[in-house]
């Protein structure tokens, strides 16, 4: 299996899609800067989904958004099933169950 590298910084790949967007295709500028086609047309994409573009996906700050709601979603299922089973252990050491409540 090939070993991945770090990501590509911002700015170089704002760079490469300005120079596709003065006239570069992509298969130049990937031999120029040794970086697969694939990836320069996947920059072009997601930057033209950032200026409006492009509505066949979601833009960059809606992907972050998105990453940021399901890590904020995770934690919360975590302290949520951690508070469950703390209920659970005092309602043992008490003896006691906590009466259910009716919302009917």
């Amino acid at each position: 299996m090939p070993k991945s590298r770090p990501p590509y910084p911002p700015e170089f790949r704002e760079q490469i899609v300005e120079l596709h967007g003065a006239g570069r295709t992509p298969r130049e500028l990937a031999r120029e800067f040794k970086v697969s086609e694939q990836s320069i047309r996947t920059w072009i994409r997601q930057a033209e989904r950032d200026a409006g573009r492009r509505k066949d996906g979601l833009t960059s700050t809606e992907r972050e958004e998105l990453a940021k709601l399901r890590r904020e979603n995770k934690r919360l299922r975590l302290e949520r099933e951690i508070l469950a089973k703390a209920a659970a252990w005092f309602a043992r050491e008490t003896g006691s169950v906590p009466k259910e409540s009716s919302s009917s």
